[in-house]
């Protein structure tokens, strides 16, 4: 017997649609409910799928999609500003490489694949509260209109209206002094096409690699003397943004190239880098959280969409396997959260390595060589992330042991 039959699930940007096709393996009917008036095109900038988020979509058939858009990378490059490489990330042996894509291809591809699989998207449903019954959970749209299921699933983001419902005292996202702004060059740097490059710059940290089309992606971290919101940091003209990038970035090799072939009209800006703090309630009654609403590490870890896709097969998989809401829920939270927060303090402690001044920066070319063979270790800091799968055709009652 199923914990449920029917689900909605508040948000349509990554994890909404990957839950909705995973309920539905399970025998659960999902139908997604989207804030905005279409699918999140043109939000966000690039982002990675490591290996273990493409093992949790081939559980739910949607993998060959995701590998059919963006750059595979199979390794990862450290460099100072002078081009000088300080070491070489290189991918696990034995695993498919990460895909390097842009977080609109990403949500566009799943959505096909979703209503392709015959899930229900509703757009312009903005969820402004919910109530429950012994029978069910009610949600209620902006736009007047209501829906009922089962359960409800808070796939709704950082920002998450679903978390406040189920704890109006949960915490709010925390924001670095760590500005973010992306964009695609109109140049190919040299590069190795199947690496990500990760450089030091004298005044900030940048990071970009090559793709299919010629175009550089890239992406920008500068360390600022107060954290913006994106509103207050969109204040500002792009233009004006991207001469500032332009000039801190001057003495830094490619980077002032990528700046000088980028467009200002193609220049995203987001604000501070964000992430959540550890959230106390990832469930009440018939509510539950997926993804970002529950568990949002900062990009810098490079998992935070493949954490969202493994939490919401998980928490399918229990759906599918315990009898009630409130027991599914909980073995959900016990598989999901200690390996999620462990990812959300490594992305914090990647922040910090990116607002390095410069004799910590000459320290670290200097012990990079016992750095890779101790704590940046790939196998030792990734394997533990990246090669777990999730075994779907174990019953989730069964004893389990709970991912590191």
């Amino acid at each position: 017997m199923t914990a449920a039959r029917t689900a909605l699930v508040i948000g349509g940007g990554i994890a909404g649609p990957v839950t909705a096709m995973a309920l539905r393996k399970a025998g659960v009917e999902a139908t997604v409910y989207e804030a905005y008036p279409s699918a999140a095109d043109g939000v966000g900038v690039t982002l990675t799928v490591a290996p273990n988020g493409l093992a949790a979509l081939r559980v739910i058939g949607a993998e060959d999609a995701v590998l059919g858009i963006g750059q595979p990378l199979t390794r990862a490059q450290l460099c100072d500003g002078r081009g000088e490489r300080l070491g070489d990330l290189p991918g696990l042996p034995g695993l498919p490489p990460s895909r390097g894509l842009w977080r609109d291809e990403l949500c566009r591809v799943l959505h096909e694949t979703a209503e392709a699989q015959g899930v229900r998207v509703e757009y312009g449903k903005r969820l402004v509260g919910a109530e429950e019954s012994p029978e069910g959970v009610t949600a209620h749209f902006a736009d007047g209109t209501s829906a009922t299921a089962d359960v409800l699933v808070g796939a709704d983001g950082i920002r998450s209206t679903v978390r406040t419902l189920i704890d109006p005292a949960a915490p709010e996202p925390e924001t670095t002094r760590l500005l973010n702004f992306g964009a695609a060059a109109d140049i190919a740097v040299p590069a190795d096409r199947e690496s990500a490059y990760f450089v030091f710059g004298a005044r900030g940290f940048f990071g970009y690699w090559v793709q299919p089309d010629d175009r550089t992606a890239w992406f920008a971290n500068l360390p600022h003397d107060r954290p913006l919101s994106s509103a207050e940091a969109r204040a500002t003209a792009k233009a004006d943004w991207l001469a500032r990038l332009r000039d801190l970035y001057a003495g830094d090799t490619p980077c002032r190239e990528i700046l000088a072939h980028t467009d200002a009209d193609a220049l995203t800006v987001l604000g501070s880098l964000e992430n959540m703090p550890k959230v106390p309630a990832w469930h009440r009654g018939r509510m539950v959280l997926v993804g970002d609403s529950a568990h949002a590490p900062s990009s810098s870890s490079g998992q935070g969409a493949s954490q969202a896709i493994e939490s919401a097969v998980q928490l399918a998989r229990c759906l599918r396997d315990l009898p009630d809401p409130q027991s599914a829920f909980a073995a959900y939270e016990r598989l999901r959260r200690t390996r999620a927060e462990k990812v959300i303090d490594r992305g914090n402690k990647t922040n910090n390595s990116k607002t390095m001044g410069p004799v910590a920066k000459k320290m670290m070319k200097l012990m990079m060589p016992l750095m890779m063979k101790t704590f940046l270790n790939p196998e030792k800091t990734l394997g533990p992330e990246q090669r777990y799968t999730i075994d779907w055709d174990a019953p989730a009652t069964s004893p389990e042991k709970v991912p590191a």
